[in-house]
């Protein structure tokens, strides 16, 4: 039997613009007036930027300013560097690489809304009729649930800074919403259409991060059409064809960086051999970090992910069930044999426990849903009001030690109030408040007011953080006013300048002060850049031919918010 009883006013959808809205306030905080940050951001941020104001090998070759960087496929990169390219001149060149950081969040929930309606308007997903009619159409049951999906996606605590990051790992759990919605569609309608769209699919995931997570995908499409019984020949040719098409996708980049051979580089070797060593078998630490991190990084989905896979256990061959699982199965591997844990492999787990989630959903007890909201209130609100004590506290110095910890981490930071920064947060604070006292005062029946309060609070929380302490933020994690100082203080006529400085240190400092590094194919320079450690006794760390005496210090500093990082600006005295 069915877990599921429902009345068609549990299945109003949520208005499309009001979603549309939602999207919107999720992704445009932090991405406008934010300068590229130390990490993968800024180093991002650098090959993009080196691809726009580069040659064609630099297309080929993604770099930070002759920094060679195979960590990820150029897909995401070349999106960037096309938005440089079209509206630098218009918007400057960070913010409109970010323009297809928007486009590429879209696209991502439009794939998982998809998804999910998908699955919900099937007839073994549809709730049980009532003794005397009133359950919901199939379609409107469906987009009550792709809504509900979408903001259970939005809630995630994972999601959060990643989809505001010029990274691949964005484009990377955007496409797996994709890859997730072209299965759904291939296995609910087995055509060599659904199967080349599938291909397409894997070919760009090819292209954004690696051969290795779309060949485990593929083998989960094939999981999938064993447990339905489908017939093993033509899964067999379908998911042929679909390699044929990833691997045509995946050509424009790979025939040409092995022909040409760009910078005498093999990008495409280096990049490959990457990602190979990066998996292995599973080990402790990995299992430690899944547990440990996932905790956290995956909530509010995996509770409720958990329980659908109880409530719908007697319908576990059901295909609502069979696609998301067999997805989250496949990147909990992947994630557990990773030599190197990070939380950009948990990304993609994100989607389809987003859409197993909004099954879960589906039969939750009142008691429990109405616990859900209260934390939500509670625990939002409380963290809203502590942004705003800070926030106040380093404007006044009062209370005096709100002030001194809110401050201690920016030292020579003067705070001031933004013109545009406090009304916008003033206005979010507001409309919480005001959906707070709707689903208090209205006590509406749908499906998603579970999770509206988890999804909203959270986007109330970033806004907060991305206006009242975004000139803090940018204060404490940008170089740009380290890349000036050594500008101020670099010879006429400078040739080059050689350095040991990380990728997203080298991409602030190419972009803020202009500075003239070395090549892909290196080369000896009359300037040298080193970063240190201000803890280190010696030189250990500095290559041996950028010691001795031969090189002549010409400026030192650091930023203010950084006391253990350190560098130095030297001139070759021969």
């Amino acid at each position: 039997m069915k877990p599921v009883r429902l009345p068609a006013a549990a299945t109003l959808a949520l208005p499309r613009l009001a979603l549309f809205a939602l999207g919107l306030l999720y992704i445009l905080p932090g991405l406008i007036g934010r300068e590229p940050w130390k990490n993968d951001d800024a180093a991002s941020f650098g090959i993009m930027w080196t691809m726009a104001h580069g040659t064609w090998q630099d297309w080929l070759v993604p770099n930070i300013a002759g920094l060679a960087i195979p960590d990820d496929g150029p897909l995401a990169f070349w999106i960037g560097a096309l938005g440089i390219k079209l509206f630098g001149w218009l918007l400057g060149d960070v913010l409109a690489a970010r323009v297809g950081t928007v486009a590429i969040f879209l696209f991502g929930v439009l794939s998982l809304w998809f998804a999910t309606f998908n699955l919900g308007r099937r007839q073994d997903a549809q709730p049980l009729r009532l003794a005397f009619g009133g359950q919901p159409e199939p379609d409107d049951f469906g987009r009550t649930l792709a809504d509900a999906a979408v903001l259970i996606y939005l809630g995630c605590l994972g999601l959060l800074v990643h989809s505001h990051e010029t990274t691949a790992d964005a484009l990377r759990v955007s496409l797996t919403a994709f890859m997730l919605y072209r299965t759904v569609r291939y296995v609910e309608a087995p055509s060599l259409r659904n199967a080349a769209l599938s291909g397409l699919a894997i070919g760009l995931l090819t292209l954004t991060h690696g051969w290795v997570t779309p060949v485990c995908f593929m083998l989960a499409v094939f999981a999938c059409t064993r447990l339905l019984a489908q017939p093993v020949g033509r899964a067999l040719r379908d998911l042929g064809l679909a390699f044929l098409v990833a691997a045509a996708v995946t050509a424009i980049w790979i025939v040409p960086a092995h022909l040409l051979q760009p910078y005498n580089q093999h990008p495409v070797q280096d990049w490959s051999a990457l990602h190979l060593a990066q998996f292995g078998l599973p080990t402790v630490v990995a299992y430690k970090f899944f547990f440990r991190v996932g905790v956290w990084f995956f909530w509010p989905a995996w509770p409720f992910a958990g329980w659908a896979i109880w409530a719908w256990r007697r319908q576990r061959l059901a295909l609502h069930i069979v696609v998301p699982l067999a997805f989250v199965t496949m990147g909990a591997i992947m994630a557990l044999c990773a030599t190197a844990p990070e939380q950009g492999q948990l990304l993609i787990l994100l989607p389809p426990l987003a859409v197993m989630a909004a099954f879960g959903l589906l039969t939750m007890k009142r008691g429990a849903i109405n616990a859900i909201d209260w934390f939500s209130v509670m625990a939002l609100t409380l963290c809203a009001a502590v942004i705003w004590i800070f926030w106040f506290a380093k404007l006044t110095g009062w209370p005096a030690q709100a002030a001194k910890n809110a401050l201690k981490l920016v030292p020579g930071f003067t705070p001031e109030v933004g013109a545009v920064a406090f009304p916008v947060a003033a206005i979010a604070t507001a409309g919480w408040f005001a959906l707070v006292h709707w689903r208090v005062a209205r006590r509406p029946t749908v499906l998603w007011r579970a999770v509206v309060l988890s999804s909203g609070g959270l986007i109330l929380i970033w806004i907060l953080l991305m206006t009242l302490f975004l000139p803090d933020l940018n204060y404490s994690k940008s170089y740009a006013g380290v890349a000036r100082q050594i500008a101020e203080k670099l010879p006429p006529n400078a040739d080059c300048i050689e350095t040991n400085v990380g990728p997203a240190q080298r991409a602030s400092f190419a972009y803020y002060a202009q500075l003239p590094f070395t090549g892909v194919e290196g080369g000896r320079c009359s300037l040298l850049l080193l970063q240190e450690s201000t803890r280190a006794r010696d030189n250990r760390d500095v290559a041996p031919h950028h010691r001795g005496k031969q090189w002549i210090l010409l400026w030192e500093g650091r930023r203010p918010a950084d006391r253990d990082e350190r560098f130095r600006l030297y001139r070759r005295a021969d």
